[in-house]
C-alpha cells in the first residue's frame, strides 16, 4: 500500500486529526513534552492513534511532532532524540497494522535561521536529518514536515529528508487571515509556499492548523494554481476561545463535515483536522468527504494524472 496508489483509487485520502488536545484529555500536562510519553505512556499514545484508524483514516500520524534535537533540549530529553522518534513511529505502526500508513510528525524546532537567530542554514539541516533518519529507519511510510512559519526552514527540513532517505514528504505551514490576507507570521503567502515547496521538491503541499475549515478553503483556493502536488489540508475546530482559563474549539464534528465538499472543490487532495477535533471529527469528516470524492477527482485531475 502506497499514498500514490491510494489517492488515485480513492480521489481524495484522509488523515487523522489533533493529538496534542487529545493527548492533554488523557492526561499529559502543558509542561510535559508530548514525545516524552511515547517512553512512559506508550498506551496512550496508542490509543490515540488507533482511534484515528478506526474513524477512518488513511494516514495517521506518529507523536513525533516535537522530537528534534534543540527542541528536546529544553527539557533536558535530547540524549533521547533518537529512542523517543523510534518509539513513536513504532506506537503508530502498530495502531494502524495494514489498515492506514504512518507518516511521522516532524515539527519546528522553535529556532530562528541567520539573520534572525544565530544557527545556519546547514545546522538546521543537520538537525532535521538525526531526526528524519531514524525515523525512516523505524519503518515509517512518510513524512509530514508541519506547522512551518518560516520556507527557509521548511525546505532545510525537506532538504535533511533527502539526504537521508527517500521517504515521500508533506510540507504543510500555517497561515494566518490579516489585513492583506493569507500568510505565515513570516510574511510568506500561501501561493508563494506552494510554488517554492514543490519547486524544493516536496511531494505533496498544504497548510494546518491556524485556521478553521472555513479560512482553510480560501487557502487551499489560493494554493491550488500555484502547484501540481496534492494538496494536504488540515483546520482546527474552529478558531481558539479563551474560556474559563481553558483553550475551546467550537467547531462540532457535524459543522465540519458540512463544509467539506468545498474544501474538496477548492482543490484539497488529503483532508483531516488538527487542533481540537477527535476521532468523530474524523469520522464524519471521512464519511463526507468519500461520499463527495468525484467533487475532488473532479477538482484535482490533472494532479491525479500526474501521479
Amino acid at each position: 500500500m502506497d499514498w500514490k496508489s491510494l489517492l488515485k483509487d480513492r480521489a481524495v485520502l484522509i488523515s487523522d486529526g489533533a493529538w496534542g488536545t487529545e493527548l492533554a484529555k488523557l492526561g499529559l500536562e502543558p509542561d510535559v513534552a508530548p514525545e516524552l510519553w511515547n517512553a512512559e505512556r506508550p498506551e496512550a499514545v496508542e490509543a490515540v492513534a488507533r482511534g484515528y484508524v478506526e474513524a477512518g483514516s488513511d494516514i495517521i500520524l506518529a507523536n513525533t511532532f516535537g522530537a528534534n534535537r534543540w527542541k528536546l533540549e529544553r527539557p533536558g530529553l535530547a540524549d533521547r532524540t533518537a529512542e523517543l522518534n523510534r518509539l513513536g513511529v513504532g506506537i503508530s505502526k502498530r495502531a494502524a497494522g495494514d489498515r492506514a500508513l504512518v507518516f511521522a510528525s516532524v515539527g519546528t524546532t522553535g529556532e530562528f535561521m541567520v539573520p534572525l537567530g544565530i544557527k545556519s542554514e546547514d545546522e538546521f539541516v543537520a538537525c532535521y536529518a538525526e531526526q528524519i533518519a531514524v525515523i525512516a529507519e523505524a519503518g515509517a511510510d512518510g513524512l509530514v514536515l508541519e506547522t512551518f512559519v518560516d520556507l527557509g526552514e521548511a525546505k532545510a527540513a525537506l532538504a535533511a529528508a533527502g539526504q537521508v532517505c527517500d521517504l515521500p514528504a508533506v510540507v504543510s505551514m500555517t497561515f494566518e487571515r490579516g489585513p492583506a490576507g493569507f500568510a505565515t507570521i513570516m510574511g510568506v503567502r500561501p501561493e508563494q509556499a506552494a510554488a517554492e515547496l514543490s519547486e524544493a521538491g516536496a511531494d505533496i503541499v498544504g497548510s494546518n492548523c491556524g485556521s478553521g475549515i472555513d479560512n482553510m478553503i480560501e487557502v487551499a483556493r489560493l494554493m491550488r494554481p500555484a502547484t501540481d502536488k496534492p494538496l494536504w489540508i488540515k483546520p482546527n475546530a474552529g478558531m481558539p476561545e479563551l474560556i474559563d482559563g481553558a483553550t475551546v474549539f467550537r467547531e462540532t464534528p457535524e459543522e465540519m463535515a458540512g463544509k467539506v465538499t468545498r474544501l474538496l472543490e477548492a482543490g484539497a487532495s488529503i483532508v483531516g483536522g488538527c487542533c481540537g477535533t477527535t476521532p468523530e471529527h474524523i469520522r464524519q469528516l471521512a464519511a463526507a468527504a468519500r461520499a463527495a470524492a468525484h467533487l475532488a477527482r473532479s477538482a484535482t485531475s490533472a494532479v491525479l494524472d500526474a501521479l
